[in-house]
């Protein structure tokens, strides 16, 4: 496939699964993943995963890459009010490259304003309204697709959502 894809983390208390299992899809499909956070030194999953970013997000190059993923995790919070990850986000979406968010990380977008008129899914709970109060329209699938941007609930959705990210860049 030979697509270049960027994964963000928060840098503890990433969700282990959505940075593993979607990154092997990704390679498994052809893709070059490289993942960024917000320090350089290995990262720490909520199941114990521990993972080198390959840059901080201030050194992130938009036009290097094909998609800009957000993995999700209770640390994805910290880039709900992010100005670094907003405009990453709004970058690539002004760029036409694939953007995805996993679990709680719709949020990011939702706030970073890219999902109103969209649809899009998220992790249940308060998230679902933060999504809904920026003008997404919620589905409650695994996975969800509008456009080039991809969106996921969950853990247990890691895989399709993967493969959906995939498919979005074919």
């Amino acid at each position: 496939m030979g697509k270049r894809v960027l994964m963000i983390i928060a840098h503890s208390n990433f969700r282990d699964e959505e940075l593993l299992e979607t990154k092997k899809v990704l390679e498994d499909a052809g893709c070059t993943v490289r993942v960024a956070s917000t320090d350089t030194v290995p990262a720490r999953g909520m199941f114990g995963a521990f993972v080198k970013p390959d840059m901080t997000l201030d050194r992130v190059t938009v036009d290097n890459y094909d998609a800009v993923i957000f993995v999700g995790g209770s640390g994805a919070e910290v880039y709900f009010n992010n100005p670094t990850a907003h405009l990453l986000a709004r970058e690539a979406w002004e760029k036409k490259k694939v953007l995805g968010a996993i679990c709680i990380a719709p949020c990011i977008l939702a706030n970073a304003g890219l999902l109103k008129g969209k649809t899009a899914t998220v992790w249940d709970g308060r998230y679902v309204e933060i999504l809904t109060k920026k003008g997404a329209s919620y589905t409650g699938r695994n996975v969800e697709i509008d456009g080039k941007i991809v969106t996921a609930n969950g853990p247990e959705s890691a895989e399709e959502f993967g493969k959906a990210i995939v498919k979005a860049l074919s």
